[in-house]
């Protein structure tokens, strides 16, 4: 899709968002050389703030080549945001319900047509301590595997600065003006598993594969190392659940 094609919704959407983030953050954006000029592909990020989509968003559509992101099915029932979120084409997620699926199609059928979809394989903000990103859900995996599209790995910091995720408290953190870092990598090499059968084991060695590309970007980014092993939210929650069993019977 190129630039004169973004169209209407897109086009308000850069008219609402990109004043205030250029007033209110700086900026420094590396790798947009890795966004394909042409042709359907996958960019996969890491998720720390509520304003991520905002932060990737503007990175992205001055790349010319405009995502779709998949998105929670609740927030296109906000008024004014959902008709955004219709009108710039995004692609609603419904968990755990008999249209699971749709957002797969959908992802499928727009890389097909040549288009950019946006996934955050975390399926949430991180739960990690250091802000590091989590084990990956293997959403993006299936897609790429069956596209054969290209993975672009996208790291991004700087937006859970200014807004943290899950804080109770003083939410936004505006000033001093921090800068919003985005840095796209080359695309993630998942040739080994193409003609593959997607099993569990498949996805989840893909997936990790994709989550390594955006996790040492991040470490670029930060100038920081990140833990061996990324942050499992669901072991951590059963390991939190085994504690409270012992305490219990104590």
């Amino acid at each position: 899709m190129s630039r004169r094609r973004i169209g209407f919704w897109y086009r308000l959407a850069a008219v609402i968002a990109k004043p205030p983030l250029l007033v209110l953050f700086k900026r420094d954006w590396r790798g947009m050389e890795h966004i394909p000029a042409d042709g359907g592909f996958i960019t996969a990020v890491n998720h720390n703030s509520y304003l991520d989509p905002l932060s990737y968003g503007h990175f992205q559509y001055n790349s010319g080549r405009v995502p779709r992101l998949l998105a929670k099915a609740a927030l296109f029932k906000v008024p004014f945001v959902g008709m955004i979120l219709r009108g710039t084409g995004q692609i609603p997620v419904y968990r755990e319900t008999n249209n699971a699926l749709d957002a797969f199609r959908a992802a499928v059928d727009a890389i097909q047509c040549g288009e950019c979809v946006a996934f955050y394989p975390e399926g949430t903000l991180t739960r990690d301590p250091g802000m590091w990103p989590m084990a990956g859900k293997t959403g993006v995996a299936r897609v790429a595997l069956l596209t054969k599209a290209p993975v672009i790995p996208v790291a991004q910091w700087g937006a859970n600065l200014a807004m943290p995720p899950y804080a109770k408290e003083n939410k936004f953190r505006f000033f001093p003006r921090k800068t919003l870092k985005v840095q796209a990598g080359p695309p993630v090499d998942l040739s080994r598993f193409y003609g593959l059968e997607p099993t569990p084991e498949v996805l989840r060695e893909a997936t990790e594969a994709v989550m390594a590309a955006i996790t040492e970007l991040l470490e670029e980014v930060r100038g920081e190392q990140a833990p061996t092993e990324p942050y499992d939210h669901r072991n951590a929650r059963e390991e939190q659940r085994r504690k409270a069993a012992g305490e219990a019977t104590k």
